[in-house]
């Protein structure tokens, strides 16, 4: 039956993709050299947009579900004048094809989270979390989404490097990465670009963009990098917030990056967004694609741009104006701002106990996932499995509310404060909430008992598990 369901569902999706609306308002969006680039008009595309999770993390629900809200919140996305946004989590057996179109009639595009606080990658133990029930899980919102021209790109991982003592988890991300890019291309979809959203963390920000750009495998490799930094704070410039340092940290990078959050809340009334003015000019547009504005709603970590008032009304606050007010006297450079054709490929970086713990051989997928390539993911197991129920310890502490990590440091200094709008909203990895203070000693795990080979080795009991609970589900 299982396999029978299973030819169902992929001539399903097969038809459902060659019905693939392609309204001229948001051609797919290609990548050259390290830009991103209108694939009908060859305009150089600026990422301009918000993060949207409406609810956070502690009433999650799937926007794009859900009609009326997108009905309430896609005439303020242009009012705002966004082309884009981020989702970190959606419920892959729900239909999101009105809501996609209505973004996509809107001209706004959308980059999302594969994961589910559920389905993730634990910091606390990355090789049980890894295994086939997870890769279902993230496969069935590729095949449910990438049907869609206007879905930019698709997001491994957020944060789940978010100190400076759990480098080695970047390993499994770096494997999902290859293992969604390899699901892509088995399942003829367009070339999605995959790829992972980065806590801005001073002792290991360049070795994990050089990371996940590195080795001979392409399909290990990220096609785009996001950050999340919080680093430019009210009235700061381009050189007291340290985006000046960050430019020369990402100068000669071979990938587009991007902002994946920003917008520092530490100041005495609303947020000026000032950095607009530096982000969208040719001051960084050789290196950066432009960003994403944390948040839309306001949640209980007060990043909002709007008050939700009710399923079909919101209240735009300050930051609201002032954004808008940014976005539209800032002009895009013009011609392709600067953008490079000619970089390299990263070169990995060295294992380094203590500094820099992950390795380049990777884990390979495990084989019950295979099927998935040659016949879709199945039945959609919604906000999905708890991957780390089989895991010998729980997961608990390392997905509080204490563990995330982006600093809101203005300049480069070492401050370890943390606003932590971060990403951790939903759909973070590791399912922590953006009300996070600093990094605890939680989410730094056991660390101390990883070897450097160790995170290559997966337990054969637990890949039994984990074929076990995918038959379950099947039968």
């Amino acid at each position: 039956m299982f396999w029978l369901s299973s030819l169902v569902l992929s001539l399903c999706a097969s038809l459902t993709l060659g019905q693939s609306s392609n309204s001229t308002s948001t051609p797919a969006i290609n990548i050259t050299g390290n830009a991103f680039f209108n694939s009908e008009t060859g305009e150089r595309f600026y990422i301009r947009g918000v993060d949207y999770q409406p609810g956070g993390s502690s009433n999650l629900t799937d926007p794009l579900a859900d009609v009326e809200i997108c009905k309430r919140d896609i005439p303020v996305f242009q009012d705002l004048g966004i082309n884009t946004i981020r989702v970190y989590t959606v419920d892959n057996s729900l239909d999101h094809s009105e809501c996609m179109q209505m973004l996509q009639d809107a001209g706004i595009y959308l980059i999302l989270d594969v994961n589910t606080p559920e389905a993730s990658i634990s910091r606390y133990n990355p090789s049980c979390s890894y295994n086939a029930v997870y890769l279902q899980s993230i496969f069935s919102t590729v095949d449910d989404f990438a049907q869609y021209d206007n879905v930019l790109g698709f997001f491994a991982g957020n944060e789940v490097i978010n100190m400076a003592n759990n480098t080695y988890t970047a390993t499994y991300v770096k494997a999902v990465v290859r293992d969604l890019k390899n699901n892509i291309k088995a399942r003829d979809y367009r070339a999605i670009p995959v790829g992972y959203s980065a806590a801005d963390i001073e002792s290991n920000r360049e070795l994990a963009a050089q990371y996940f750009n590195c080795g001979d495998d392409e399909d290990a490799r990220i096609d785009m990098f996001g950050v999340n930094d919080y680093s430019w704070c009210g009235q700061s410039s381009f050189q007291t917030s340290g985006y000046n340092e960050k430019m020369k940290i990402y100068e000669g990078y071979s990938l587009p990056i991007f902002l994946s959050e920003f917008g520092c809340n530490q100041v005495a009334s609303s947020r000026p967004f000032t950095e607009i003015g530096s982000l969208y000019s040719t001051q960084m547009s050789s290196v950066f694609s432009g960003g994403l504005v944390y948040e839309y709603s306001n949640e209980t970590n007060n990043y909002g741009l709007v008050q939700i008032v009710s399923d079909t009304e919101v209240t735009k606050l300050q930051d609201f104006d002032n954004l808008k007010e940014q976005y539209s006297k800032q002009e895009n450079p013009s011609g392709n701002g600067g953008a490079s054709t000619s970089n390299e490929h990263s070169t990995c970086p060295d294992y380094e106990e203590g500094i820099w713990e992950a390795n380049t051989t990777l884990p390979e997928m495990p084989s019950a996932a295979s099927v998935y390539f040659s016949s879709g993911a199945g039945a959609p197991q919604g906000t999905g499995y708890d991957t780390q129920s089989q895991c010998d310890s729980d997961d608990s502490d390392d997905d509080s509310s204490s563990s995330s990590s982006t600093t809101t440091s203005d300049s480069s200094s070492d401050s370890s404060t943390s606003t932590s709008a971060s990403s951790t909203d939903a759909s973070s990895t590791s399912s922590s909430s953006a009300t996070s203070s600093s990094s605890s000693s939680s989410s730094s795990s056991s660390s101390s008992s990883k070897t450097k080979n160790g995170a290559v080795v997966v337990e054969i009991p637990r890949v039994f598990q984990a074929i076990t609970q995918l038959l379950t589900m099947i039968i």
